[in-house]
């Protein structure tokens, strides 16, 4: 596979290839012809009163009943999966969900699963520890990119960054998801889950070219390509291919990106069959770094120019990724019975990473005095999980029985190399500021962990997992049942940079039970309630607990959470009111004798959500989260009953879309951002100001020559505001983020 700089100039000669190829003989008439045919079908459209969008029916997941269709408005579907339950509309699931489609990350301008998540009151946007990994917030709990789902499996997608035109929809479950989906690699998905649903050929042939720009001279390119053949359209193939390349808003900060997928499906009478294939290149080049505040700052920092950027020339961060998965469906209701299949589905991931890192450790919050050094780093991970399972129906009297088993494994393993620039003994830090960061010279590096061009195996981890469920509809269903089981082994394996030697392994397993209820009001009006535990991987004790307790390994540890909530559908308006409680267990030393899981974070809020199109040409979505996230039983005073880090009291997000009255095709869309304050220290004594920000778009849709063509402008953070957007984002850190400055994009869509 090409690097992004040959990828992106082939980018055009090929869609106007795969637009030969698969546009049915279009481009084969003679000039006459062809000006005929376009005359034809601008003068079948002027009748019209606007050009119908391309809308993806076939099964994105090779389901049964399919991808389930768009909500009033189109920019959220009527349900989405629900881990092992499969696709359930919203008002039938016992859990907060919300899956976000493809209209809206087209009309938003979205280019990772980030910015889709911009318009969720429940979710904010952090980064990893140290590099530029994606992160969210979800009820206060952190959930990092690479433990982001693909049609079910995690694992397979990019580890850092996930590219927006690879999947057709973002779904996000709220709240603890260890029963639904198993235990993630990376022990998170406490406070709840994402799914990307990828992308399939619709029921009609689909041809779409996106081109672009953005502040700081970006340019952007995807081509859309998507045919069915064979008997009934039995066989579907999509083709993406994006490319963005050039410098950001952010000063002297560069992005090169190229993605290429291919989605595949072939459907009979019984058999269901889908395989993806996908590959992305990411490089980073002076990405404006996180910001740690050292032990002696008293006080958060004024966020500097929103454009500023103190990282160094030398700087860069390198991602590419080749993955794959295939699923498939067999239909058994001739062996038993109407309403039974069986499923299976398989992925595999390579990635290779390479960084040279230089973050801001501040020491002054007054001035912006801080320090840096470099940190390079390398690692290659390979993944391979699949899955089984069967699902049916069942009577018995006047009960209904919807079942479901499955059984899966996933298995990561992981091979690093990190090199230093000053060391314990060889202290050679970098005198920088926040607000006039310096160019500083490449330095040396002093230490070297394993080869950082032939990484070693640093780490292996394992998961297997079998689950049970049984949803038990009753009175004419508007009583729903959920009980389920699931049983999971945890086996991680470290290994010791150089010398590659066997750290004790973690290997433990628990049963994660699950109850849910859904008692339907009539039809516009569901009551629920849940029961629903977190898996992740137990505290082993450092150094500071003493020689006597380091390395001492706790169990998993089952975080707890009970939820109620109210859900509408008016038919062209929905919403819902969510109490949820999740409390999460945490390490505490006692005395130096014990090492135990005392402590817990406690999280508790309110969601209201609300989506749909009230009325002809207005949309609506968003909502308001009330979050109260408390430290309990830490065993030191001065964190006791203390608000986590990084996590807000309250979220607001609200969008509206207007389609302007007296002129076709023109749509304009506002949105507003609001989070409050949060802290960046366990004992609460830096407290970082809370942020709001106003983003405006427009978009106009006109019929040329029988295509439709959309051409979109937008303007985020419109007041330019300088703002930390987040804190924290790896557990008892609070290093800051700051937030994006005014951004300008454009782009115009040709669909043929």
């Amino acid at each position: 596979m090409s690097s992004v700089v040959a990828l992106r100039p082939a980018l055009a000669p090929l869609a106007l290839a795969l637009s030969a190829a698969l546009h049915g003989g279009a481009f084969a008439q003679s000039a006459p012809q062809a000006t005929e045919a376009a005359a034809s079908a601008a003068a079948s459209s002027a009748s019209a009163t606007q050009l119908q969008k391309v809308v993806v029916e076939a099964s994105a997941d090779a389901s049964r009943g399919g991808l389930i269709k768009s909500y009033a408005g189109g920019q959220v579907a009527r349900g989405g999966r629900v881990g092992l339950l499969g696709n359930q509309d919203i008002m039938n699931t016992p859990f907060s969900t919300t899956a976000y489609t493809n209209e809206l990350i087209q009309n938003t301008q979205a280019h990772s699963v980030g910015d889709v998540l911009l318009n969720d009151p429940g979710v904010r946007i952090a980064r990893g520890f140290g590099n530029f990994q994606e992160s969210y917030f979800i009820r206060g709990f952190i959930l990092n990119s690479d433990s982001v789902a693909y049609n079910g499996l995690y694992g397979l997608l990019p580890r850092q960054y996930i590219s927006a035109e690879l999947f057709e929809r973002v779904e996000v479950l709220r709240g603890a998801s260890a029963f639904l989906n198993g235990a993630t690699p990376n022990s998170d998905a406490i406070g709840g889950s994402i799914n990307l649903l990828p992308k399939r050929a619709p029921s009609q042939p689909l041809t779409q070219m996106t081109v672009g720009t953005a502040s700081g001279g970006q340019t952007i390119l995807a081509v859309d390509v998507a045919r069915r053949f064979g008997p009934d359209n039995a066989t579907g193939v999509r083709v993406n291919l994006a490319s963005r390349a050039g410098d950001t808003s952010v000063d002297k900060e560069s992005v090169n990106l190229g993605m290429a997928s291919v989605g595949l499906d072939w459907r009979a009478r019984d058999v269901r069959l889908s395989a993806d294939i996908g590959y992305q290149d990411h490089k980073l080049k002076r990405t404006r770094t996180n910001v740690t505040l050292g032990a002696a700052v008293s006080a958060v920092p004024k966020a500097p120019d929103s454009e500023s950027n103190w990282a160094q020339p030398w700087t860069y961060s390198n991602e590419r990724d080749l993955f794959g998965t295939l699923r498939g469906e067999v239909d058994l209701d001739r062996w038993l019975g109407t309403g039974w299949t069986a499923w299976f589905a398989a992925g595999a991931r390579s990635s290779d990473e390479a960084n040279s890192l230089a973050n801001l450790t501040l020491t002054n919050g007054t001035t912006g005095a801080g320090t840096t050094s470099r940190f390079d780093n390398t690692r290659e991970d390979r993944v391979r999980t699949g899955e089984v399972g069967v699902r049916g129906l069942l009577t018995t009297g006047p009960v209904k029985h919807e079942l479901v088993a499955s059984v899966n494994a996933f298995r990561l393993d992981k091979r690093a190399a990190f090199g230093v620039s000053t060391t314990a003994t060889q202290v050679r830090l970098i005198p920088t500021n926040l607000y006039d960061g310096g160019a500083a010279p490449l330095p040396t590096l002093l230490s070297v962990s394993n080869k950082l061009d032939d990484p070693a195996t640093t780490g292996m981890t394992r998961l297997r997992s079998a689950a049970l469920a049984d949803t038990l509809a009753m009175f004419d269903d508007t009583l729903r049942l959920t009980l389920g089981l699931r049983y999971q082994s945890m086996d991680i394996r470290s290994y010791a940079y150089n010398t590659g030697v066997p750290a004790a392994p973690y290997d433990l397993s628990r049963t994660s039970p699950m109850a849910g209820v859904v008692f339907k009001l009539g039809k516009s009006f569901s009551a629920y309630a849940n029961y629903i535990e977190g898996l992740t991987q137990g505290d082993t004790a450092g150094v500071s607990a003493g020689p006597s307790l380091q390395g001492t390994m706790l169990p998993p540890y089952q975080s707890k959470q009970k939820e109620i909530g109210l859900k509408f559908d008016g038919g062209r308006l929905g919403g819902g009111i969510a109490f949820f409680s999740t409390a999460k267990p945490r390490s505490v030393v006692v005395t130096n004798v014990s090492f135990t899981a005392e402590g817990e974070d406690r999280h508790q809020g309110i969601e209201l959500s609300a989506f749909g199109e009230p009325m002809p040409g207005l949309k609506l979505l968003g909502g308001l989260t009330w979050l109260d996230a408390e430290q309990k039983s830490t065993g030191a005073a001065t964190t006791d009953g203390k608000r986590v880090i990084g996590v807000p009291r309250t979220m607001l997000n609200l969008g509206t879309e207007w389609n302007v009255p007296g002129v076709q095709g023109l749509s304009l869309d506002a949105r507003v951002i609001a989070t409050s304050s949060m802290y960046a220290n366990a004992a609460n004594t830096l407290s970082v100001p809370g942020w709001g920000r106003v983003d405006l778009g427009a978009r106009y849709a006109l019929d040329v020559r029988g295509h439709l063509v959309t051409l979109r402008a937008r303007v985020d953070n419109v007041a330019d505001r300088s703002y930390w957007a987040s804190s924290g984002g790896f557990p008892g850190s609070g290093y800051l983020v700051l937030g994006t400055p005014r951004t300008v994009s454009v782009n115009a869509s040709f669909e043929y």
